[in-house]
Formats: C-alpha cells, sequence, structure tokens
C-alpha cells in the first residue's frame, strides 16, 4: 500500500506504507528498460502488482530524472479527452489556458528531464496511446513509464509482463525453513503478522502455506486479501474455503479470461465471507471515483436496508478485509477501492438494480457539498472549501457526469456554477469550461439555473482570453435575467465587462462597469460580485491616477476583513501593494504584496500568484536590487508559461510595466549575470517561487551559511538546522513561511544527500559541525 506525498522538484511519487516484498529481480528489469527504451509498459493480469512495481522502480530511478518521476493515476478517469487534462493536473500544471491539454503538456515537458508514471491506462488504451506517442515524439528527454492490462501499441515500446510472485510446488513443497526463498510466502507472513502478530510458517502449517500461496497463482491482491482472513481463519481453513470456490469457476466457461478463473474467484469468496451489510456498502461504495471520506459514505449509501449508524462500523470491516484502503489526506481519513475491487463491487450493484439510485444519491451528495462551499465562500474556511473540492474532483466529475448523461438541465446548472472558485481559483479552467459548455447545451434555455451559468462561462472565458466567446454568453445572460428578474445578475454582468474592458485598455468604461456593478450587487448583498469588483476598481484606478483608488482598496479589505474571507482580500491587498509601488512608496508596497502573496499560498491560483511575484520584481528593481529582481522575472516567465498566457492578457498597463522592469533589469546586470538570474529563477517551482520572493534578498542570502562541504545548499542547510531543533516539517513550514509540502521535499534531499535514514542523524550532524565551527 502507498500514500501519495506532496509534488516538488522530485515529482510526486508515493511514499509506501507497508512494506515491499520481494521483486528485486523485476525492478532491476525494468529499470534496465528504461535506460534502453523511452517507453516501458507493465502488462500483467489484474492484481499482479503492476502499479507498485512501476511505483518502486520509478522511485528507484528519480535519480536519473532531473525534473522528477510523475505518477499520474488514471483509475477515476472516464473519459478519453481528460486524459491529457489528468495528466497535467499531476504534473502541476494550472488549468488557466485555451491551449489544449497536450499542448500544455509538451510545452512543460519539452525541456525538461523527467518520468511521467501513467497508471491504469488499460480502459483508455487509444487515448493514452496517442497522447504518449505524441509526449515522446515532441520531448526528447521525457521517458513514459506505463501499466495496463494490454500493450499501448505504438513504436518504440518496451513491453513487461509482470510475472506473479513465486511461489512453492504444491505437490512437493519444501521444509518450512526453506518457504522464506519464495516471494509470495514472504508477503503473506508480512501480512498477516499485521493483523495476527505471533503468525509464523512452522512445521505444522508449513505444508498448508505452500498450498495456499500456489493456489492463489502469487498474485500479491489475491495473496493480501487471503491475509486479513488470517485474522480469524487459520491456513487451512482458508484454503477449504477458497478451494470450492475455484472448484466452482474451473468447472464454468473456458473462455472466461485467466483473470477471472483466479482474482475473480478471490473476490468472490471475499465477498460471500462479508456479511450481508458488508457486502451492501461494498456495492454501494463502488460508486465513489478516486476516494471517499466517512460522511460521503453515509451520506451515499444509507438508507434502504443500511443505517446510517451503520456504516462506521461496516467500512471498518471492509478496511480490515482490505476491500477498502484507509489513508490521511489534509489531517482527515479517506477510503478508496482498489480498481479490480471496485469494479466488482459495480457489477455487483448493477445487478442489485441499485445503481441508479445510488448513482443519483452521489450526484445529489456532492452536489449539496459544492453548493454549501459556494454558499460559504465569502467567509473563513475558502482554503479548506477548495482542499475539499480537490480531494473529490474524481466523485464531482463522475457526478457532473451523470447530471449531463441523464439529462438533469437544472442539476448540472447548479452543480457548474456552485463549482465556480473551483473553476477559477483553484486551477481547473479548461476543464470548468468544458463542463459549464455541456451543461447549457442541455434543454431548457429559460431555466433560472442557467442565468447564473452564463456569467460563470463568461468568467471562466475571460481568464481565458476568450474575449469574444465571453461577450456571447453576457449579452445573453443579461437577456435572460431581465426577464426572469434575476437580483444578482446584471450587476455580474457589468462586473464581468468591466473586467473585459480592463483587459482591453478602457479605463473609462471599466471604471463606470465596476461603479455601476458595486451599486448594483451592494442593496443585493453578494459579497462575491463586491469584493471582486472592488478590487479590480482599485486597480483600475490606480491606472488611471485616480487618488481614490487607496480609499477602495482599504474599503475592499475592510469589507473582507468583515466577512472572514481572505481570496479576494489577497487581491485586494496586491492592488494597493500596486498602488503604494506606482507613488514610491517601497516598504510599504512590499509589505503589502507579500501579504497577499502570503495567502495565495494557500491556494492553487496560479494567475494571482504570478501576478504578485510580478510586482514584488517590479519592487525589487526601484530598489536597485537587479539580482534578485531577475530571479523572481525568470521566476515568473516559467509561473506564465505554465498557465499558457501572458501578464498583457491582463491588460496593457501592466504588461508596459513589466517590459520597463525587464529592460531597467536588463541595463544594470551584464548579459551573462541578466541570463543566469532568469535561468536560475525559471528553475523554480511554483512553491518554490512563492517562498523565495516572500524571503526577499535579504533572506535568501543571509539565512544559512554555505555548507563547507558543498553538500546542501542554503535552504536545506536552514531546514536541517530546525530539524535538529526537533520542531515537525509543518512547524518548519511556518517558521520559513513555506508550504509544508516544501519543507517534505527538502528533508527528503538532505536525508538523501547526507545518507541518513532518520532525522536523529541529521540532528547528530548539525551538532557536530557545530562543534567543529567551535
Amino acid at each position: 500500500m502507498v500514500e501519495r506525498t506532496s509534488s516538488g522538484n522530485a515529482g510526486n511519487m508515493p511514499v509506501a506504507v507497508t512494506s515491499f516484498v520481494g521483486r528485486r529481480r523485476e525492478i532491476g528489469e525494468v529499470r534496465q528498460r528504461l535506460a534502453a527504451g523511452r517507453l516501458v509498459t507493465l502488462t500483467g493480469v489484474g492484481g499482479v502488482g503492476k502499479t507498485r512495481l512501476a511505483i518502486e522502480a520509478a522511485t528507484e530511478s528519480h535519480r536519473a530524472f532531473t525534473d522528477g518521476a510523475w505518477l499520474v493515476d488514471l483509475a477515476p478517469v472516464r473519459e478519453p479527452e481528460l486524459v491529457g487534462r489528468a495528466v497535467a493536473t499531476a504534473l502541476g500544471i494550472p488549468d488557466q489556458s485555451t491551449k489544449p491539454a497536450v499542448a500544455q503538456l509538451i510545452d512543460h515537458l519539452a525541456r525538461r528531464q523527467a518520468l511521467v508514471l501513467l497508471d491504469n491506462c488499460e480502459h483508455l488504451i487509444d487515448a493514452c496511446a496517442a497522447l504518449t506517442d505524441r509526449l515522446l515524439r515532441a520531448c526528447a528527454r521525457v521517458r513514459v513509464l506505463a501499466t495496463s492490462r494490454q500493450a499501448l501499441g505504438i513504436a518504440g515500446e518496451h513491453i513487461y509482463l509482470v510475472p506473479p510472485l513465486s511461489a512453492p510446488d504444491p505437490d512437493s513443497p519444501p521444509p518450512a525453513a526453506a518457504l522464506g526463498q519464495y516471494e509470495s510466502v514472504n508477503l503473506l507472513v508480512d501480512r498477516a503478522v499485521a493483523i495476527r502478530p505471533g503468525f509464523a510458517v512452522t512445521k505444522r502449517n508449513a505444508v498448508a502455506v505452500a498450498r495456499l500461496c500456489a493456489r492463489l497463482d502469487g498474485i500479491p491482491l489475491a495473496i493480501e486479501l487471503a491475509a486479513s482472513r488470517l485474522r480469524s481463519l487459520v491456513v487451512d481453513e482458508v484454503i477449504d474455503r477458497l478451494e470450492d470456490r475455484f472448484g466452482l469457476l474451473t468447472g464454468g466457461s473456458r473462455a472466461a479470461l485467466p483473470r477471472q478463473r483466479t482474482l475473480r474467484a478471490l473476490i468472490d469468496w471475499s465477498y460471500e465471507l462479508c456479511s450481508p451489510g458488508e457486502k451492501l456498502l461494498w456495492a454501494r461504495l463502488s460508486a465513489f471515483a478516486g476516494g471517499f471520506d466517512l460522511a460521503a459514505a453515509e451520506g451515499v449509501c444509507a438508507g434502504d436496508g443500511l443505517a446510517r449508524e451503520e456504516i462506521l462500523d461496516l467500512v471498518d470491516q471492509l478496511v480490515a478485509q482490505s476491500v477498502l484502503l484507509a489513508g490521511e489526506r489534509d489531517g482527515r481519513t479517506r477510503y478508496r477501492m482498489l480498481e479490480t475491487i471496485r469494479e466488482y463491487g459495480w457489477e455487483r450493484l448493477a445487478a442489485s438494480g441499485e445503481h441508479t439510485e445510488v448513482r443519483t444519491r452521489h450526484q445529489e451528495f456532492f452536489g449539496r457539498l459544492a453548493e454549501r462551499i459556494a454558499a460559504e465562500w465569502e467567509g473563513p474556511g475558502q482554503e479548506a472549501g477548495l482542499a475539499a473540492l480537490r480531494a473529490d474532483h474524481g466523485n464531482l466529475r463522475s457526478a457532473l457526469e451523470w447530471c449531463v448523461t441523464t439529462g438533469s438541465t437544472k442539476k448540472a446548472l447548479s452543480l457548474v456554477t456552485a463549482l465556480r472558485y473551483h473553476w477559477c481559483a483553484d486551477g481547473f479552467l479548461s476543464e470548468g469550461r468544458r463542463w459549464i459548455d455541456r451543461a447549457l447545451a442541455l434543454p431548457g434555455h429559460d431555466e433560472p439555473e442557467r442565468v447564473t451559468a452564463l456569467w460563470v462561462a463568461a468568467w471562466v472565458m475571460l481568464l481565458q482570453g476568450d474575449y469574444a466567446e465571453a461577450e456571447t454568453r453576457l449579452t445573453e445572460c443579461e437577456k435572460l435575467a431581465g426577464e426572469l428578474g434575476h437580483a444578482v445578475a446584471p450587476g455580474m454582468v457589468l462586473c464581468l465587462r468591466g473586467t473585459w474592458s480592463l483587459f482591453r485598455g478602457d479605463l473609462a468604461e471599466a471604471l463606470a462597469c465596476f461603479e455601476s456593478a458595486s451599486a448594483k450587487l451592494t442593496p443585493a448583498g453578494y459579497a462575491g460580485g463586491i469584493l471582486p469588483a472592488m478590487f479590480q476598481l482599485t486597480i483600475t484606478q490606480v491606472h488611471a491616477g485616480d487618488e481614490r483608488a487607496a480609499e477602495t482598496g482599504e474599503r475592499a479589505i475592510a469589507l473582507s476583513e468583515e466577512l472572514g474571507e481572505r481570496w479576494a482580500r489577497s487581491y485586494a491587498l496586491w492592488a494597493l501593494g500596486f498602488h503604494a509601488w506606482t507613488h514610491g512608496e517601497l516598504a510599504s508596497a512590499t509589505a503589502l504584496t507579500r501579504a497577499g502573496l502570503l495567502i495565495q499560498r494557500g491556494f492553487n491560483d496560479h494567475v494571482g500568484t504570478a501576478l504578485m511575484i510580478e510586482l514584488l520584481a517590479w519592487i525589487a528593481a526601484a530598489k536597485k536590487e537587479f539580482g534578485h529582481a531577475a530571479r523572481l522575472l525568470g521566476a515568473i516567465r516559467s509561473i506564465w508559461r505554465t498557465i499558457g498566457t501572458t501578464l498583457s492578457a491582463f491588460g496593457p498597463h501592466l504588461g508596459n510595466h513589466h517590459a520597463r522592469c525587464e529592460r531597467e533589469v536588463l541595463r544594470a546586470l551584464r548579459a551573462e549575470a541578466w541570463e543566469a538570474a532568469l535561468a536560475e529563477g525559471g528553475r523554480m517551482d511554483h512553491d518554490q517561487a512563492i517562498s523565495y520572493a516572500l524571503d526577499g534578498p535579504e533572506r535568501a542570502e543571509t539565512a544559512a551559511p554555505p555548507d563547507p562541504e558543498g553538500v546542501l545548499t542554503r535552504r536545506e542547510h536552514e531546514v536541517a538546522v530546525l530539524v535538529a531543533q526537533g520542531l515537525s516539517n509543518r512547524k518548519i513550514a511556518e517558521s520559513l513561511v513555506v508550504s509544508p509540502r516544501t519543507v517534505d521535499g527538502h528533508v527528503e534531499h538532505i536525508l538523501a544527500k547526507l545518507g541518513f535514514t532518520s532525522r536523529a542523524q541529521v540532528a547528530a550532524w548539525v551538532a557536530a559541525r557545530k562543534q567543529a565551527d567551535g
């Protein structure tokens, strides 16, 4: 079992939470194939361990890929056209561009040396093959490792058939002492000991253990499921029950696939051992895509034979039986099924006739979740709300698909509207536009829900730079809102038309629109429109030289603080920082912009991050900190490239300031120093760029002394010192004003560079260094 860890320069390979048994030869062979070819596909039956082998091989190979090894789990993806977006999301590429996802991927990877692990390709084989072929042809330093039940079938593919774990001959099993040479036996013992301490292979049970591992064909998933039953059964009892099921299945159709004659038999057997309540919950949980928490399980699965108060105990039993896997995310427990187990449960659900009702309850649950987060947006908890939506992105996508395919126009429009901050402030613009367009294409063009969906569509389009389509949606929204007497939409139309005017440089029109929007939205009490209108009005007033700008920005911040919201506040702080910079108040400009960027660190809003780092570069240039400014400009180039747009898309005035800053810094630095600083900044990822911008040149230069042996970077040395003080990664992050994910990456690098395996060793190393320095 593995759990996802945070992404950074080293990629996003998960950290194992259970031991990896055996497979040393296979890991070596996969790595050899990766060294010899640019595409390696691991094939094999379901449950044979393709994913775990691929992750271990990628993890051990990560040093060969300076830009990281990246895991892309395709199991929750149901539509071929979403494969590119899923890969881009896994690689941390924000969904902010009108470019197709594949084009964004190529732009991102063209100059990088990276390994991309495409996991669970079989249900999207054609889309995966096409994407892989394009990536390999366009990105010379990228390699792809894929797992699939069938090969991708493209040129240059190296196919590696993952074999079962080695197992003893059941007809002539070796003595107990010799069973340790078989990987399947070692896996069974390892997992059994975890739930039944003291379990061991003895003379008494050696023959039974050998027979069990052989009967399970050495398939890791089958062995782990069988091991879970050793909590309450002895090995011989497991074999008795298993043999009945295998006998029944092999007496059936000889045309069945091998996995259906082995793994399915085991899953059938595991299913039959469940209580009626566990069986029912297993089937209903198969409606989830990509995981779920306890509240979701209760909300979707309770009723019609399952009491809500039963769900927790039943979930616990399914975890104990390895039907569900439990892990922690953002301090909460989440559950998931292996895809084979989920597919089995879905077949059972379909056979029961409940699948339509359960899918409808699933859609309604996640619709309520999205609507609650949207309704509470103008208050505390915005970051947590977006984190919840990200965690359930697969379920939201599934809910949207159900709305669209069943023709539920009202529900589809309500859901795409409720997810507006997920689309626009959380890095999913392109996918959001696709779902909004599909929802708006459904029958029912006079639905009240359509009004809000139209201005949300226009917002997405404006952020993508598609101004003509945005105006088309706004025109329809304005007309329909007038017919239906909608209170909020007319104000939002004005606000978004102001955004369009600002982006094309028409300041007079933008000022008029934003002022009118505020006047219309204030009586309606819609802070979700008032705040964006106010911070955009502030920026427009600064561009126009209107001295009311500071007052407007301060009123926006006061309203934000009164409500407890933070996202719009970050933009208002940026606008005030911009005002201070234009007036030469550099200390105030720095403090305000850093405060805004500090808030942005908790979001996934790449546009906001880029705008604030951009302003900090201009401020640095004004302070004659030209090297620092150049590094920030390099980081900004990388961020804008990742987003797929430029600063000029947000108005010619900002673009002109950027051009002047670049010219000034280039004049101050030698060409070589300019290029070196740009390159240094360009190598920073999103989190590193924020950390560097927040640190400023003084802290960046003085944070920690260089390591005499040149082993650690300055930042890594600083983290090592805090590790030695006993601080957790989260506390270190708070101390350095960086994200916990960034600290996780630094600690991993420190351990790897120093050859250590524990934090205690790092502490001893720091103490020894201090003593040596006197």
